[in-house]
């Protein structure tokens, strides 16, 4: 049985992934990457002018995070992911053929997340939550936690259900 080695934090802009992530990496030890580092200047730039990615746009930049999180998993290093991941294509992309991946799924009302996304700095307009949440194919076998939670409650959540985790499947 494989034990998890990388979880990837998925869900829309403003649901909490940077945020969760990087207090989840901190408690287990592990890295934290966020997935948005990553977008060559081509998807910042037409995401910044609140144009919503194409599949297209998206398809080397998700090869990209699956060779980064093939790479930790080759090291035998924990690695905590955030990338929204929003449609069941992308997240298969992400894990292929690796074990050990816990997908989270951070789900809220959108009127948190607008108004999360209010109070921050960041190159991803309001404008395109709309898109976010249409494209939004929720998850069948991840954990789901309700970000209106506390955080270190979110944070204890997910380290339970990786501890109690004994599956060698991929959650997707």
């Amino acid at each position: 049985m494989m034990q998890t080695q990388a979880v990837i934090m998925m869900g829309v802009s403003g649901s909490g992934k940077s945020t969760v992530g990087s207090a989840l990496a901190l408690h287990l030890g592990w890295d934290f990457k966020d997935a948005d580092d990553f977008h060559p200047p081509h998807n910042l730039n037409k995401m910044a002018r609140g144009e919503a990615l194409s599949d297209i746009d998206r398809q080397p930049w998700l090869q990209q995070l699956h060779q980064l999180l093939q790479a930790y998993q080759t090291q035998q290093k924990g690695l905590v992911l955030a990338c929204s991941a929003l449609k069941t294509s992308y997240r298969d992309i992400l894990v292929g053929s690796l074990e050990g991946i816990q997908v989270v799924f951070l789900q809220g009302s959108p009127e948190l997340i607008t108004q999360r996304i209010a109070q921050r700095q960041h190159f991803m307009p309001l404008s395109l939550l709309d898109s976010q949440l249409a494209t939004l194919e929720p998850p069948q076998n991840a954990l789901v936690v309700d970000i209106a939670l506390p955080l270190e409650r979110i944070v204890l959540q997910i380290v339970n259900t990786i501890i109690s985790s004994s599956s060698s499947t991929v959650n997707l």
